[in-house]
């Protein structure tokens, strides 16, 4: 066993497992003790308190992150004499006070700031998807989180407000998520990008640079990036660090320099591959902004989707411990199996595994019979897919494979099931597949 690693300076991306052509020594797969967020609930800290020096002051408050998952954005709960957070599916709201209702969309309109009072319209935000959008900041650590009706809307979103600011330029890191790396690429929104390793990331900073973007642990190949060396890196630019894979229970991307935390919400954080939404975490300053454009372009979640996540978060820690736990696991078998040419698995630990086969990687995704053959991530039950195929098709041949998604790299999300059975329905898919 060895640690493959793919090094640029100090910005590097963090050391996958892989196998020896004979390994000789037993793997050991351990996950990171998760010490607890903390947050104060009752207002800002002091100046002193401010670590980033920019004045956006994390809010902390003495639970533990598990603690939060399952009580923020319902503490009014008992107030309203309700256990349960209510759905809210209205698209409008009465009001009979139509001078006030003028000057709060004045508001919004000039600050994108949430209008007070009762609501007033569906796509100038919903009780019940607020719920969620308050309990994932609170996870993340940051003053705000925005919604998206998908992944995408919320990237492009994000896109859309530095654009608007005359900030076109893009620097990124590969690999990225298929469809984000092809939003960038096409320029499909006006923007510009440069495709950089992470060392590179200061020298391609231009005046009209808006946005820095990385994924991390990375969509396939679970390449990890030091992001507070990263985030020195982009300066005043903002960085924004997807975070779908890793969720706030195994790292806070804020805490590290990232202004934006991206997440496709239809993963991790839904958990049951039932719910499709995306969700920005940031400070309120961007989260005014970002509300703007979800008003104008009518990229918002629906309240079931936010009823769903809602529901999700409380039980994102046990389930993102536990799917690590099946995860590391295969990962160590999948390492010392013949047929399985290198295993990525994250340092940081996780749910989900890249490895490439000696054999047919397409008769793999055919062998499997208890594993679900299909896109996406992040659910209850387990997934696999073949990244060149499906997930990252859209991205050039040539530049998929300078990122390292080689087309014999299966990406599988390992979900709940025993841990046995799993590895009994891998081993016959890689039988199936013929590799030597």
């Amino acid at each position: 066993m060895k640690i493959h690693r793919i090094e640029y300076d100090r910005i590097g991306h963090g050391a996958n497992v892989t196998r020896d052509p004979a390994p000789k020594a037993r793997p050991v797969f351990r996950l990171r003790r998760m010490d607890s967020v903390v947050y104060d609930t009752q207002g800002a800290l002091d100046a002193q308190d401010d670590p980033n020096g920019d004045g956006r002051v994390p809010a902390v408050s003495t639970r533990a992150l598990a603690t939060e998952a399952v009580h923020a954005g319902r503490e009014d709960l008992a107030a309203l004499g309700l256990h349960a957070a209510p759905i809210d599916l209205s698209t409008t709201y009465p009001s009979y006070d139509s001078r006030g209702e003028a000057a709060r969309i004045d508001a919004f309109a000039a600050e994108g700031a949430e209008p007070d009072g009762p609501p007033v319209y569906a796509r100038l935000g919903n009780p019940t998807v607020a719920r969620f959008e308050t309990a994932l900041a609170r996870l993340e650590g940051t003053e705000s989180a925005v919604a998206f009706a998908s992944g995408m809307a919320a990237l492009s979103a994000v896109l859309l407000v530095r654009n608007s600011m005359g900030l076109r330029h893009v620097v990124a890191v590969r690999p990225l998520y298929g469809c984000s790396d092809h939003l960038l690429t096409a320029g499909l929104l006006g923007s510009e990008v440069t495709w950089v390793d992470p060392a590179g990331i200061a020298d391609a900073l231009r005046p009209d640079t808006g946005l820095v973007m990385v994924e991390s642990p990375a969509n396939p190949t679970l390449a990890e990036l030091d992001l507070r060396a990263v985030a020195h890196a982009c300066g005043s630019v903002p960085l924004l660090a997807d975070n779908t894979f890793a969720t706030p229970v195994l790292q806070r991307p804020a805490e590290q320099g990232a202004r934006l935390v991206l997440h496709s919400a239809t993963k991790y954080l839904g958990g049951h591959g039932d719910v499709m939404a995306g969700v920005v975490a940031c400070d309120e300053e961007f989260a005014r902004k970002l509300r703007q454009v979800r008003f104008a372009t009518g990229g918002v979640l629906h309240p079931l989707a936010g009823y769903l996540l809602l529901r999700g978060l409380s039980t994102l820690p046990v389930r993102v411990r536990a799917a690590s736990s099946n995860a590391a696991e295969l990962a160590r078998r999948l390492a010392r199996d013949p047929r399985v040419a290198r295993v990525h698995y994250p340092r940081i630990g996780g749910a989900m595994i890249a490895f490439e086969v000696h054999g047919d990687p397409h008769d793999v995704i055919a062998g499997v019979r208890l594993i679900t053959p299909a896109v996406s991530l992040g659910s209850v039950d387990s997934l696999i897919q073949h990244p060149a195929s499906i997930s990252h098709r859209i991205v050039p041949t040539a530049d998929r494979h300078d990122a390292g998604v080689s087309d014999r790299l299966l990406r599988l999300s390992v979900g709940l099931e025993d841990v046995d059975d799993l590895w009994s329905d891998l081993d016959g898919a890689l039988g199936y597949s013929g590799g030597e």
